[in-house]
């Protein structure tokens, strides 16, 4: 049969080169980028590796481009974006209400809690005794204490009792008070003193407790909201920190921000990626971090401390305020007030602006970086701006 015309007859199959056939020293170097992105095809792969037992050199530069492509490819959690449990949840929850649902107020520390808990899912022995730095920061300066994977959730589950007792639930150090004295109050001296009456270095076992009264915590918060629980509504359940009271609904936030930044730091100590929380949640821990920091200005006052703490000027005057601009999904606008409460609308009279990224402004309120070295937009009066840094370091503590 002819072929018609302008019709070219279709190209014969190709055999595809036998695997055990000889290939070039100069091919297989060529090769070695492709190989080390995981782009060769299965032939090649097996004449190049093959290549790299009897090739000394060649095996050299392997290494070395698999590492710089180590480099290219950060590692990724293994772990599901922390967005995914809230879907399933709205999902859930949207498809059949709970009859005592869990307040919004409570939601980031019942997810940051599980984050936590399938971190350390996985963790032997050995990595539950992974040392693990404590940082926070003081009016004197940073600080830092040494601990361990275990010693890390030991001091959550004590800090996180003085939410228990509020609720009335069981407080873990209820059997750890020293001899027969009261209990700790705030969370450095609940710690110290659980850690005291250890007789060995906490383990894997404090686990089992922690994760018990958290789940307690959600449950104890869900009735509170509820009203099914002596003390009131949920605002006015006080939780006593030591020198100060925080309200129900702002302790478990606190619980939220301090459980996000140790599980970083467990992270970091075991050299594991660990996202930020989820946007909506992570919005809730920066406005709380922005509501308490005129309280950490007025302490910083009283004690002497701060380059702006003198008054704004002439009676009557209006009353100064730093613009603190919170920036990414859990930012937002807010007035920073300088002076007592008492003069006129404090965005009257913007002294400066400061611009950070919002887990930037965690990091410096968890006291991770000290004031200085916050990367942060500035314009306007340094010294309230230094102020407003200061006070918001000072948030930390162990």
């Amino acid at each position: 049969m002819s072929t018609p015309p302008g019709h070219r007859p279709p190209p014969a199959p190709t055999t595809p080169p036998d695997p055990a056939e000889p290939v070039s020293h100069k091919v297989l170097t060529s090769l070695l980028g492709a190989w080390a992105l995981d782009a060769c095809s299965a032939v090649e792969v097996a004449a190049v590796e093959r290549h790299l037992g009897e090739c000394g050199p060649c095996a050299v530069e392997a290494l070395r481009l698999r590492d710089a492509v180590t480099l290219l490819h950060p590692a990724e959690p293994l772990d599901l974006d922390p967005r995914l449990r809230t879907r399933v949840l709205d999902s859930c929850l949207g498809r059949r209400p709970p009859r005592v649902p869990v307040p919004a107020w409570a939601t980031p520390y019942d997810a940051e809690a599980a984050r936590l808990d399938a971190l350390l899912q996985d963790f032997g022995p050995a990595e539950w005794h992974t040392p693990v730095r404590l940082r926070w920061h003081e009016d004197a300066g940073p600080r830092s204490r040494a601990t361990t994977v275990a010693g890390v959730i030991a001091h959550l589950w004590t800090v996180d009792g003085l939410v228990a007792a509020a609720l009335g639930l069981t407080d873990p150090l209820a059997g750890a008070a020293e001899d027969g004295g009261p209990l700790a109050a705030g969370p450095t001296a609940r710690t110290e003193a659980y850690w005291r009456t250890l007789a060995a270095p906490p383990d894997r076992t404090v686990r089992g407790p922690w994760r018990e009264q958290g789940h307690a915590l959600v449950r104890g918060a869900a009735f509170a909201a509820d009203g099914t629980v002596p003390g009131g509504p949920a605002e006015e359940v006080p939780v006593p920190y030591g020198d100060f009271t925080l309200p129900l609904r702002e302790a478990m936030l606190d619980r939220a921000f301090e459980c996000w930044v140790h599980a970083t730091d467990i992270a970091e100590a075991v050299t594991y990626p660990y996202e930020p929380p989820a946007p909506r949640h992570l919005r809730q821990l920066v406005a709380l971090g922005v509501r308490v920091l005129p309280r950490s200005l007025a302490r910083r006052r009283r004690a002497g401390l701060g380059p702006g703490a003198e008054p704004s000027g002439r009676p009557g005057a209006p009353a100064r305020s730093v613009r603190l601009e919170i920036e990414g999904f859990g930012g937002g606008d807010w007035h920073i007030p300088l002076d007592p409460p008492g003069g006129a609308d404090p965005a009257v009279h913007v002294v400066a602006h400061v611009a950070l990224d919002d887990t930037e402004f965690c990091r410096l309120a968890a006291g991770h970086i000290a004031p200085e070295e916050a990367v942060a937009g500035r314009e306007g009066d340094r010294r309230a701006i230094q102020e407003v840094l200061a006070a918001t370091a000072s948030l930390s503590r162990l």
